[in-house]
């Protein structure tokens, strides 16, 4: 382990973070919100850590080895996700505490949506903007580590991914260089978020709430500058347009990379993981939909179809906007859409949850299995698209998904022994681990009533399921740490 190379990378990023104070500054300025303090207080205290950290080791600029990389893919969201908490709890916005400030910070940046606070629509500009901006930078962070990083660990959905991609994309990168890479994937990101707001504005949002909820949605975030969430503008339009967007941040944005340089559609359409993506999701609507009907939920069939399409999709890519109360839908339906949102996104999107080529994944294992049982001689391959994929992969899913539930289990236990309900407990840990936000039981509105504990818990919760599990476990490995 190279310490001091990663001190240097940690310290240069919370100096770059703190840059990030600088726009909700000038927003609270504008608005003359009388705000702007907390984020003078938490630009120096944060440029001020980077620099004692940087400025010691500024010459030790070696490469980054293996075990170097799982650290810094670590400090890079807990650190940030502490520095991140800095301008809310300065703020000393209604009175939050330091547990509050860090859940809220670490919800942000994780791109997981869960909030603790309440009274968004009289907080200032300044703050409801740099909350929306968490997310947004968090989205950014998710996809260069999901397509660039990750891969080049040897862990992540994107292994999946290039097994069964033809092309360029199949290999580490998408570019020959990371820093190339990078740019392509900034590229995408900027071109969705600008457009998303546009389409906001002109659905007929104000040009602070479409900035504000484009950040939000191309994050996958699912953070609002209001209570009620996309539900206060109670307009088909904006639900429409949030729909799109949504669909297309679940989307593996080596894909969009792909269509983009080819100009064309087709490689959409020859990726299994978006045709699974799109048909879970299209399935899930239709029984959705047809039950809210049949249940007479709302006044009439266009109601319906426009809530239950939202609400899934909302759920589905792991967003988390709501229209509706849907935790007091009638029936199953609840804990269908819970259930949706383990399958999640694509691998490499911001989406949250085990991936969609996972789940595609652990389908086809299951059905060569049954084969097996019919023909215990025969040698079946496990294929998705036309490439077979080696045992390793499909061992390595399997260890995921092990590893995925028995945490589950474990934080719901957690919960549930420090005074939550089995049924807040539970939605809450799968909530935060698939990186949705809004649960069922005493978690359907928010976060704010559970006890401090359960809210470390939940933001380990985060953590864990934003670096999708082993880049956290490897650190509490002894072979780690060996010489």
């Amino acid at each position: 382990m190279q310490f001091l190379v990663v001190q240097r990378v940690l310290g240069m990023l919370l100096i770059i973070f703190s840059s990030s104070l600088i726009p909700p500054y000038l927003v609270g300025l504008f608005y003359q919100d009388g705000a702007t303090q907390p984020f003078i207080q938490a630009f120096i205290i944060t440029v001020t850590c980077g620099l004692l950290l940087f400025l010691p080791v500024r010459t030790h600029k070696k490469e980054l080895r293996l075990r170097d990389g799982f650290m810094v893919v670590v400090l890079f969201w807990t650190v940030l996700g502490i520095a991140g908490s800095l301008p809310l709890y300065l703020s000393g916005i209604y009175d939050i505490s330091i547990t509050d400030a860090i859940f809220e910070s670490m919800s942000g940046l994780t791109t997981t949506g869960a909030t603790v606070i309440t009274g968004i629509d009289e907080m200032p500009h300044s703050l409801l903007f740099y909350r929306q901006e968490l997310q947004w930078l968090g989205g950014m962070g998710i996809i260069v580590l999901a397509v660039a990083v990750l891969p080049m660990l040897g862990i992540g959905g994107m292994q999946l991914y290039r097994a069964e991609t033809p092309g360029p994309v199949k290999d580490t990168k998408l570019t020959p260089r990371i820093t190339e890479t990078a740019k392509a994937l900034w590229f995408i990101y900027m071109s969705l978020t600008v457009s998303c707001a546009l389409a906001y504005w002109m659905a007929g949002m104000s040009k602070f709430d479409a900035v504000s909820h484009a950040f939000s949605t191309v994050a996958i975030g699912g953070f609002s500058t209001h209570d009620a969430s996309i539900g206060y503008f109670d307009s088909t339009a904006i639900e429409l347009v949030a729909v799109v967007f949504m669909l297309l941040s679940g989307i593996n944005f080596a894909v969009h990379f792909v269509a983009f340089r080819n100009k064309s559609l087709k490689p959409y359409w020859r990726d299994a993981e978006f045709r699974t993506y799109v048909s879970v999701l299209l399935v899930v609507s239709f029984i959705t939909i047809g039950y809210l009907h049949f249940t007479k939920t709302f006044d009439s069939t266009a109601e319906s179809i426009i809530e239950g399409l939202f609400q899934v999709v909302s759920i589905g890519t792991t967003t988390g906007f709501t229209t509706a109360e849907y935790y007091t839908w009638p029936g199953f339906l609840p804990v269908l859409l819970l259930y949706v949102s383990f399958i999640g996104g694509c691998a490499g999107s911001t989406g949250g949850g085990i991936k969609v080529i996972r789940v595609l994944l652990l389908v086809k294992q299951g059905v060569r299995e049954l084969k097996r049982l019919i023909h215990p001689a025969a040698q079946i391959v496990v294929k998705i698209g036309k490439k077979p994929l080696p045992e390793n992969v499909i061992e390595a899913v399997w260890g995921f998904f092990a590893a995925y539930f028995a945490i589950l289990a474990l934080m719901v236990l957690l919960l549930m022994a420090s005074g939550l309900d089995q049924e807040t407990a539970f939605s809450a840990v799968a909530a935060c681990l698939n990186n949705l936000g809004p649960g069922l039981g005493g978690v359907g509105q928010n976060y704010a009533e559970i006890n401090d504990f359960a809210k470390w818990v939940l933001s380990l919760a985060m953590l864990l399921g934003r670096l999708e599990i082993f880049t956290l476990l490897v650190l509490f490995t002894p072979g780690f740490w060996r010489k």
